[in-house]
This record gives C-alpha cells, structure tokens and sequence, in this order.
C-alpha cells in the first residue's frame, strides 16, 4: 500500500495535502474541521503585529471566473490578512496543535519591514508550539500598498533580510511565500536561499482584476460602485504555478531547495505533478473553498491509487522526477517527428480538429463530402492542437515516425540522433537536476 506520509523540512504529516493560508484556516473552528476531514496540515492564515485589528471590506469579497456549468476556474479575493486579534489566533493555534500533535501547523506571519517588529512576533509564535512559519511574501493587495506582501515579495534584498532576521530569531523552520506578480520567480528564491530559508512555497496570487459589471462600470467585487485589484488563484493559476516550480528546481543556485507548491490544487493529479516538478507537498485553497474540506478524501485515494499502480511506496519515490525533463527550447531534440493520426471508429464527425486546423494552423486536415475527416502528412507539423481540441478522448493521437523514415512534408529522412545546438550533456539545467 502506499505510503502518503511526508517529512517535509522535519514536519511530518499523513499526507502531502496542506490548506494554504487564506480564508479556510482563519480560525480554530476551521481548522479543526480541516484535520477531522482529513488534511495533513495546515497554513493558519497570515497573522500582522499585536495593535489595531486589520479592518476588511463588508461587502463582496470574491470575484470568480467560470468555465463551462459554472464551473469555478478562479476566484479574485480582495480580503486581507487575519482580522481577529492577534492573542485570540495565537492561542487558538495553541489549542489545535495540542489536540492534533501529529499534523503540520504552519504559522503564516506578515509585519512591517522592520527587524523590531519581526522579533517581537516570533517568540509569540513560537510558544504556541507549531511547526513551522511562513513569510507572506507575496499578498498582491491592501497589504502590500502598505509596504508589506508582495511590495516586499518583488524585491529580494528585502526577502533575504527579512528570512535573515527571522533565521537568527526563532527555532522553527522559514518558509518564504514568493509573489507570482514578478518577472524572474529565481532572484526572490535565490534572496530567500541566501538569507538562510528552510524552503519557499509558491505561488502567491496573482494580481487580477477578474471581471467588470457592464451596468455600473465596476470591476467586481464591487464596493458601493468601486472595484479593487485583488489576488487571483484556482485552476486557472496552475500552469502559472508549474512553471515557477519548476524553474526554482532546476535552477543551479536553487536546486535542491525544498519547495510547497500552491497554486491550483484541485485534484490529485495537480498535487502529483506539481511534486514531480520538485515540491515536496502541496497547499490547497480554492478548491476547498469551491468543494469543502472533504474533497482532500478524493485527493488521497486518488494519489494512494496511482502511486500502487506506479509502483511507488512513497512520495519520495516520484518527488522531482519531471525536473531533469524540463528544458530550454534549444535543448530540444530537432530529430524527433511525429503526426496525428485519426481513430475513424472513434471520431463523431464534429469537425473541431478541420476547423482549428484549416483556420488557425497548417490546413493539414482533410474533409471529404461525407464528413470523414484525414491528416494530410505531408502537411502536418505535429503541432498537436487537433489532439487538444478533439471532444473525444484518444481519438487522435501523436506518433512518432520511425528513424530511416521519410518525413513527406520536408522529404528528408529520419534520424534517430539527438539534434540541438547545443549538445544535451552541456544542458545546465539537467546537469543541476542529476
């Protein structure tokens, strides 16, 4: 059977499956009906400095992106860190972790730029007996207009002081929240590296403005008739997300960096690609948010499924295994041709891959009178958009040509050799993945 525990920087869980901090992990309530469903951890969400409470809007909080039957692809959230006073959530942390001692308690913290400010939270933290904290790089809105957030996540001698500050103050393990909303996610992960951080997560929301109401002229969510940037995540973040994994693992300065992917969790094959791409767990938002708690039942027995299938004992089995695959364009084998190939018992005759094809790509698929519908091979480029718009699943499918082969539509032959420009042993990135 396998085994879904994970040991990640010391914190051990039953599974890799943590809520990322946000709204689900505001309170004790929450977070106790999180680990009864079944999570291996949590992220409580962000807490600031002992003071004034943060004030949040009481109004509309959310804006969504839907797909096909409302299906939620994204939320916009315009919501701040924690409004609830600073000792009310410090003991509550206190209470939880005491009662579910063997689940990761994570403590999400954000306070001015200041080494004072900094120190005065830690030790407060820390008696609580949690896990962990994470430094919330990477908030995209109210907080980072306050110089704190993302304001801080975009500017990496501010991260590698900030970790610094920490590292020297507290015993428990840094983990720093990168911000999406920047060029280049590998000089923040190399700040955070230097500044002495146990490991990063990412991403943060991206900042987004999801849709406007074509009646009041107001982007949504909409505060008597004014609308605000806010922090965009879901599925639809999730390729955003891969990326950023993936270049801080295969990043020289950065590999080997344990990572916690977030970003667009919402089943168990997410969680298992973003730990393929180097993450040792995954947090989860809005997915729990769209489902409830007890979608993270799915999301075990889907990965404890997989990983019997595969062969795979435990996480550690499958965790960075994509990283050496992922490349640079020009370290990709020019040699390599394939073309799409129609099943014609399974086709139902919709005409998606004519249409993508004839009016966006190579026009290298046929229709006859009768609506049978052919790859022309000497058109075809394999560039697999017939595959990604078939309704039907395998109908189409890419094969390789077979080395000695003529491809028919340059007439050249087939080789079998590795072509690039530069050869693949002097690839950088997969040297730092081996």
């Amino acid at each position: 059977m396998a085994d879904l525990r994970t040991d990640f920087l010391g914190i051990k869980s039953p599974n890799p499956f943590w809520l990322a901090s946000a709204p689900p992990t505001d309170k004790e309530y929450n977070v106790r009906r999180a680990f009864e469903a079944g999570w291996g951890g949590v992220v409580w969400k962000t807490l600031g400095e002992a003071g004034p409470p943060v004030v949040n809007v009481n109004g509309p909080r959310y804006g969504v992106v839907y797909g096909a039957d409302r299906r939620v692809l994204g939320i916009n959230n315009i919501e701040l860190i924690t409004d609830r006073p600073l000792e009310v959530n410090l003991r509550e942390i206190k209470a939880v972790k005491r009662d579910y001692p063997d689940r990761a308690m994570i403590v999400s913290l954000m306070v001015p730029c200041e080494e004072s400010a900094w120190k005065a939270i830690l030790p407060l933290v820390e008696e609580t007996g949690a896990d962990g904290i994470e430094l919330n790089c990477g908030c995209p809105h109210g907080m980072s207009e306050r110089g704190m957030g993302a304001a801080v996540g975009q500017a990496p001698d501010l991260i590698e002081q900030i970790t610094r500050w920490c590292k020297q103050t507290t015993r428990m393990p840094v983990i720093v929240k990168l911000t999406p909303n920047i060029t280049d996610i590998r000089g923040p992960a190399r700040a955070a590296k230097a500044g002495g951080a146990d490991a990063v997560s990412l991403i943060n929301t991206v900042s987004s403005i999801t849709s406007v109401n074509l009646d009041t002229f107001s982007p949504e969510p909409s505060i008597d008739g004014k609308g605000s940037h806010g922090g965009y995540c879901g599925a639809a973040v999730k390729p955003i997300a891969l990326n950023m994994v993936a270049e801080i693992a295969r990043d020289p300065e950065t590999h080997g960096l344990p990572i916690s992917g977030i970003g667009g969790v919402t089943t168990w094959r997410d969680a298992a690609e973003f730990m393929t791409l180097g993450a040792g767990n995954v947090q989860v938002c809005t997915a729990a948010m769209t489902y409830g708690f007890k979608i993270v039942e799915e999301m075990k027995s889907g990965m404890s499924q997989w990983m019997d299938e595969k062969g795979h004992s435990s996480t550690s089995d499958f965790i960075g295994k994509a990283v050496p695959n992922v490349t640079d364009w020009q370290y990709l084998n020019l040699n390599y041709v394939a073309k799409a190939k129609i099943d014609q018992d399974a086709c139902i005759k919709c005409g998606r891959c004519y249409a993508a094809c004839e009016d966006t790509s190579h026009q290298a698929i046929s229709m006859s009178p009768d609506r049978v519908f052919e790859v022309m091979d000497d058109e075809c480029v394999a560039c697999n958009l017939c595959v990604d718009v078939c309704p039907v699943e395998d109908c189409i499918t890419m094969e390789r040509m077979p080395a000695g082969a003529v491809d028919p539509r340059t007439g050249k032959v087939v080789s079998d050799e590795y072509a690039n420009w530069t050869s693949h042993p002097n690839n950088p990135a997969a040297q730092a993945a081996e």
